[in-house]
């Protein structure tokens, strides 16, 4: 079992928190590199035909297996597998008593705001003196302050575009079909007027309504292009990736017993009406 860092948007945080997310796609790499056509019997979506040259012994780490062949990617000591923990990072907020602190220089006790849902973690923090710092990226979120932790149940290789409606959905993708966007009237008569369609942002404004796609595959590939296309792995492209399914427990990764668990459906005591206005003020300020 091993436990890793992932990265994961607000809104994706928060298809985690509604349990609409129990899958993630990730661009496969080995050793920081992508996967190069090495020939075979097979056609260029065969995983036996793709991976990484070992100079080390004159042969190849193929995505899948060829009987005989000496080692796969999933031979690798470094490769996902069921069993292994993510531990999340997300935004994050402290207080700006440590605006110029750094994460790795934290004591592991400072108050947490969590951007994606306002959410506060006080740690035991007596104090509620000040405002909430900057936002931080989540890529800085140190391991101590994580809420969220998934365990890996399966891992499978594929080509991007060999997701299916169900796996789509299961990224976290919104049925907004019914949601109401608006409304006409004219003679007495109201008419109600819904999204009619799919999208990876689950919070509707009005004002400012996103793209709405006719099938969950359809606004899979308009997510992925948002976090992937100027890396150079649009939807297009069709890399190789590596899909993860998960089990979500809503507690810190190296938590024990109850200390730190957290039930994101109880609101804590112990934030109270100060540490709220500090989280509202700060949202107003964007």
């Amino acid at each position: 079992m091993t436990d890793r860092p992932i990265l994961f948007s607000s809104p994706m945080i928060r298809a985690l928190l509604d349990g609409r997310k129990t899958q993630t796609r990730r661009v496969l790499k080995l050793n920081g590199a992508r996967p190069a056509f090495c020939g075979g019997r097979g056609d260029l979506d065969d995983p036996t035909c793709w991976g990484w040259e070992d100079t080390n012994h004159g042969d190849w780490i193929t995505l899948e297996k060829d009987p005989g062949q000496r080692m796969g990617w999933r031979d690798w000591v470094g490769a996902p597998r069921a069993g292994d923990r993510l531990w999340v990072r997300e935004a994050w907020q402290t207080v700006d008593a440590y605006e110029d602190v750094k994460p790795s220089e934290m004591g592991g006790d400072e108050p947490i705001l969590y951007v994606a849902d306002d959410y506060v973690e006080r740690w035991g923090w007596p104090g509620c003196g000040g405002r909430w710092g900057r936002k931080r990226a989540g890529i800085h979120m140190p391991r101590w302050s994580s809420r969220l932790t998934l365990t890996v149940t399966d891992v499978r290789v594929q080509r991007l575009q060999e997701i299916t409606v169900e796996d789509a959905l299961a990224e976290g993708i919104v049925d907004h079909r019914q949601t109401i966007i608006g409304a006409h009237g004219a003679g007495g008569h109201h008419h109600e007027i819904t999204a009619d369609g799919y999208s990876h942002v689950d919070e509707i404004d009005i004002d400012d309504l996103p793209d709405f796609w006719d099938s969950p595959k359809d606004a899979f590939s308009d997510l992925w292009d948002g976090l992937n296309y100027d890396r150079g792995y649009g939807w297009q492209t069709n890399p190789w990736v590596v899909a993860y399914t998960f089990t979500l427990a809503r507690q810190n990764i190296d938590a024990t017993g109850a200390k730190m668990v957290r039930d994101m459906d109880f609101n804590r005591e112990c934030i109270d009406g100060e540490v709220q206005r500090f989280a509202q003020m700060a949202r107003r300020e964007d």
